[in-house]
């Protein structure tokens, strides 16, 4: 006898359902994912931040999931480099960070974090998967996803699977990146994901002496994009060789200097899951 299991026929039209569900002793209240339409524009830089902000001064508990699997640099900003998740039967406690963010990031699992990470996209995006469902994260107010730049195979994964309240997207000012954001931005439209809205990194370094601000890339057509786009345009970040330095040190926690007001004030006014 064949197997009857499921077996009723799908109503035409229906679309497949690629939902994940995350790991029974987990109560993640809001999900935001991180996105570029390039590399090298401080997606990582951005994620850290937020959560930083989103945690310092309050009892809220903050998770960083790192996506980009072949790039992931999260570890290295909080000085997580050497920490190991701790693994049971049950599932895998994500490692603590200074000032207690959880940290989840393939570069934790390897012997040899300098290594490359050589696998096809369905291998990444499983794994991407994987710490959803298989991390004990427990309850979180916020899990913030740094998801690899582009469009490709792990943020339509992310999309499709991961229930996301919605997307920051990282940009430079650049013009040729403007036609790159509305590709992200058209993606998340296409699947209905909300954009929270656009933050500019490396916008202006502000000279030493004098104050002024001086804009190394040109002049900034971003929050014309966002105006053309119907999508808040939020904060801008400069070029701050204090923060730089931190960050190279792992130590981006440490930094104080006020940038993202608009963003964690966005993310904060976001409602939990019902």
């Amino acid at each position: 006898m064949p197997d009857q299991t499921n077996s009723a026929p799908k109503q035409p039209g229906t679309p497949p359902n690629f939902a994940c569900e995350t790991h029974p002793l987990n109560q993640i209240k809001r999900t935001i994912g991180v996105l570029s339409g390039k590399g090298g524009v401080g997606k990582s830089l951005v994620t850290g931040l937020a959560a930083t902000y989103l945690q310092r001064g309050s009892d809220r508990r903050i998770g960083i999931l790192d996506a980009d699997i072949t790039g992931p640099t999260i570890p290295r900003l909080f000085g997580a480099d050497q920490f190991r998740p701790r693994t049971t039967d049950e599932g895998i406690f994500p490692v603590r960070t200074h000032s207690d963010i959880q940290l989840m990031s393939i570069n934790l699992l390897l012997e040899d974090p300098s290594k490359p990470v050589i696998w096809r996209g369905p291998i990444l995006a499983n794994t991407v998967k994987q710490f959803w469902s298989d991390v004990i994260w427990g309850d979180l107010d916020y899990l913030m996803i740094d998801m690899p730049p582009g469009t490709g195979d792990i943020p339509l994964t992310i999309f499709q699977s991961l229930p996301l309240d919605g997307i920051i997207i990282v940009t430079s000012p650049q013009d040729l990146v403007a036609m790159i954001v509305k590709k992200a931005i058209n993606m998340a439209s296409m699947m209905n994901i909300p954009v929270i809205g656009i933050v500019e990194n490396m916008s202006y370094i502000e000279c030493p002496h004098c104050g002024k601000r001086i804009e190394l890339f040109g002049h900034s057509n971003s929050r014309e994009v966002a105006a053309a786009m119907k999508v808040p345009f939020l904060d801008q970040v400069a070029l701050d060789p204090e923060l730089s330095a931190l960050c190279d040190r792992g130590h981006i926690e440490r930094y104080h200097k006020e940038v993202l007001p608009e963003t964690t004030r966005a993310l904060l006014q976001l409602p939990e899951h019902r």
